[in-house]
């Protein structure tokens, strides 16, 4: 009760806005009432991330989607959990105490609509840069500099692919407090 509770309080803590920027690039914030996702367009000047997230890793291969969601995570939980009913007291306790690796869920999308659970941000070039470099630098990388596949077929549709990932996830670090760092940032 008392984690609950501290999650629900510290999570309406707000930062302000940075005062004055132009609204250059649209993001948007994707929920399920759980677990968080930054969606980003799949290229702008700045960032091409097909490059290193290809679409080739996706069982679709469908190069035409313009949006790229990515969430950060527990590894196990992500390949073993694909529905809430198949979740195991281990996965979650090894999840719960950072026992376990962790990995970046990317979902391709062909456009995004705002809803309840979908909310647009526009943010500036500069913002967006150091949201990508963020992300960017949660990604674990090969001997090349390239991110890691994770070669599974625990995908969640046709246009999602996993990667390996840098951090610890737990109780006190989880999805969530990744992806609103990322937003601070």
């Amino acid at each position: 009760m008392l984690y609950l509770l501290s999650a629900y309080l510290l999570s309406k803590i707000a930062i302000d806005k940075e005062a004055n920027v132009n609204k250059d690039i649209s993001i948007y914030i994707l929920t399920n009432g759980v677990h968080t996702d930054i969606v980003l367009p799949t290229y702008t000047v700045e960032k091409d991330w097909s490059k290193e997230i290809k679409y080739a890793n996706t069982i679709l291969k469908d190069t035409t989607h313009q949006f790229i969601a990515m969430g950060w995570g527990d590894k196990g939980f992500y390949l073993e959990t694909p529905n809430w009913e198949d979740l195991k007291v281990l996965v979650a306790f090894k999840a719960a105490f950072a026992l376990g690796g962790t990995a970046i869920h990317a979902t391709y999308y062909s456009e995004m609509e705002e809803s309840e659970t979908c909310k647009k941000i526009d943010i500036s070039k500069e913002q967006y840069i150091r949201l990508v470099n963020y992300i960017t630098n949660s990604f674990k990388t090969d001997v090349n500099d390239h991110f890691m596949h994770i070669k599974t077929n625990a995908n969640y549709g046709k246009t999602d692919a996993f990667y390996e990932a840098k951090g610890s996830y737990s109780l006190l670090y989880n999805c969530n407090t990744w992806a609103n760092s990322s937003l601070k940032t």
